[in-house]
């Protein structure tokens, strides 16, 4: 058996404030998109290359509501650089956007709400909707998976996802429940259905010390995603997904490599193709039939070594 990954980045653009966005938009647009210095652009070209250097296809759920704040065109720069590479687009939502954009999307925009679950069902039916109409102009492609930003959804997410003719969504993460008590955390950490549309789960683990931590590039030693990776294998899991940004390789709040991470994720997809017998790569499915078998979440472990081992990274990365 082989065990599916889902290597998923989330991608996003965000000025430093809400406060002179107009000014402050072109450079936030270079860093997060390009990510340019003199070692070269560790943003999405970086990631794109790295992943096409080992064969590996990403997933790459954009973000397109600030587009609707400064033009299309600067949507349409970040779908081309990831269709051009021959990975998926898929639609991403931020609905801190929502009271920037005018016309309004809403009638009700007087106040920023950060998370989906802020907002009612027919509020997110129609945000998801003008999201997911403004990414497929973009990409010239019909879409059909969905994350939420932060990882907040509720009940009504899924109703809405479900009207926006959405059928897959990679939304629920054990490590942020945002859901208000609306969908039972038990089941954060298995693939499951709700109404039509299938729910695959960012994978969860428990390191070192036995505490639950997501599969995330930047937050996890390199020894951490291997050693999940062979534990989601060996105890049967069909499917496992790991989470990143565009700006993941970036130091904090600069345009600079951060050659740690950038290594990590070099060793991850040299991982994956060299262990090609156990793990395949690449897009969710179109049309879902049933909720695929997890396997033993249990076995999801890290050795104390792998996490000691990141414990040391982030004490270099802090003196750097």
């Amino acid at each position: 058996m082989t065990t599916r990954v889902y290597l998923t980045f989330d991608v996003e653009v965000w000025c430093p404030s809400w406060d002179g966005l107009d000014d402050a938009f072109p450079v936030a647009f270079e860093r997060y998109v390009y990510g340019r210095s003199r070692h070269g652009a560790f943003a999405l070209p970086r990631t794109l290359q790295i992943l096409s250097d080992h064969g590996l296809k990403g997933v790459f759920f954009v973000e397109p509501l600030f587009a609707l704040r400064f033009g299309v065109q600067h949507l349409r720069t970040i779908t081309h650089l990831i269709q051009e590479a021959g990975h998926d687009v898929q639609l991403h939502l931020h609905p801190e956007w929502v009271d920037e954009i005018r016309p309004p999307l809403l009638p009700d925009v007087s106040r920023k709400r950060q998370h989906l679950t802020h907002y009612s069902l027919d509020e997110q039916a129609a945000l998801i909707q003008a999201a997911r109409q403004t990414l497929e102009a973009a990409t010239g492609t019909t879409l059909h998976a969905f994350r939420a930003g932060s990882y907040a959804v509720n009940a009504d997410t899924f109703k809405a996802m479900q009207r926006a003719g959405l059928q897959v969504d990679s939304s629920l993460n054990e490590a942020f429940d945002h859901s208000a008590g609306s969908i039972d955390a038990g089941g954060f950490g298995q693939v499951q259905r709700f109404g039509d549309v299938i729910s695959y789960p960012v994978t969860t683990f428990r390191d070192g010390f036995r505490r639950p931590r997501p599969l995330q590039v930047g937050a996890c030693s390199f020894g951490e995603l291997r050693d999940v990776l062979l534990a989601a294998h060996d105890a049967g899991c069909e499917h496992v997904v790991l989470v990143s940004h565009n700006f993941e390789m970036l130091k904090p709040g600069t345009t600079q490599p951060d050659f740690i991470v950038v290594r990590r994720f070099e060793r991850l997809c040299a991982f994956l193709a060299a262990e090609s017998q156990k793990f395949s790569v690449g897009s969710y499915p179109l049309h879902p039939n049933a909720a695929p078998a997890m396997g033993d979440r249990a076995a999801l472990r890290a050795s104390m070594r792998s996490t000691g081992q990141r414990y040391v990274e982030q004490a270099i990365r802090r003196l750097r």
